[in-house]
């Protein structure tokens, strides 16, 4: 039996599209885009359809253990995400905090344990909440040959949600690289690069839970402000963020809740994450990059 594969367009039928949308006439009127207070330093930031966005449920995980190899990661984990907050995930390399981003997105499968959202198992839930998902990994995964609105567009078509030309210029001027916006990606610092992957956080029309894996990574200091700023406008519009970083960020406002993967000894599946205060720490400035 053969296996169904997504077709993907070709580079030349991705510029022709963006041509078409750069040119196109502004946005419909039926759905003018919504403010989203506090997105970056500047002039306001907006994001279309706000006012649609459905409340997100809460997700909760209960007794999950995942795996890698015939280790485990983590065992009888309980998590719950709320609406409206923001929660940075932290544990030594290796304790899973990638895995667990990626099941909670559905990219991988737990080895135990249960996911519900809004109380009913993952597998009761239809496909439309993970139109509200966003899921970013530490990868930027960029194409070197497509500008940086290419890679918009692209991304923004593979996920079923295309955006006009307006669109895709908003989210990268609010990660500061409008200027950008024709330039190839392989000419782009590392830095540059990863504000044009996150500007796909910017560009996604429902974020109502997104799963960043390390988003402060290569970014400078007002590269980490516009990030911090759109974290806490998702959180302000009702989204829930949940992200890793092993930098010391103290922009974020509202503080975020801090859950850790802890240390397990030898031999033992680590428990589940336990909340805790943000510790004291150095600025941004002063942490290693």
């Amino acid at each position: 039996m053969g296996v169904a594969c997504a077709v993907l367009p070709s580079r030349s039928a991705i510029r022709q599209e963006a041509r078409e949308r750069r040119d196109a006439p502004g946005q419909s009127a039926a759905h003018p885009p919504a403010q989203l207070p506090g997105a970056f330093p500047g002039p306001p930031f907006t994001l279309p359809h706000v006012s649609d966005w459905p409340s997100l449920p809460p997700l909760e995980a209960t007794g999950l253990r995942c795996e890698r190899g015939e280790r485990a990661l983590f065992d009888g984990l309980e998590l719950r995400l709320e609406p409206g907050e923001i929660v940075w995930l932290r544990g030594a390399n290796g304790r899973g905090k990638t895995t667990l981003l990626r099941t909670l997105a559905g990219l991988g499968t737990a080895a135990a344990g249960e996911l519900r959202l809004g109380g009913r198992p993952m597998q009761q839930v239809g496909p439309e909440w993970r139109r509200q998902l966003i899921y970013l990994g530490h990868a930027n995964a960029l194409k070197d040959d497509l500008s940086a609105a290419e890679s918009l567009h692209f991304a923004a078509r593979l996920a079923g949600t295309p955006a006009s030309a307006a669109e895709v210029h908003a989210a990268l001027t609010a990660l500061g690289v409008g200027p950008l916006a024709r330039r190839a990606v392989r000419t782009m610092s590392q830095g540059q690069r990863r504000r044009v992957a996150l500007a796909r956080l910017a560009l996604a029309p429902k974020p109502a839970l997104a799963l960043l894996d390390e988003p402060f990574d290569a970014l400078d200091d007002d590269g980490i402000e516009r990030l911090a700023r759109l974290l806490a406008g998702v959180a302000e519009a009702g989204g829930c963020v949940l992200f890793t970083s092993h930098q010391q960020i103290q922009r974020l406002r509202p503080a975020p809740r801090v859950v850790m993967l802890p240390e397990a000894p030898p031999g033992r599946a680590p428990s589940g994450p336990v909340p805790v205060p943000v510790p004291p720490a150095p600025t941004v400035a002063e942490a290693p990059r």
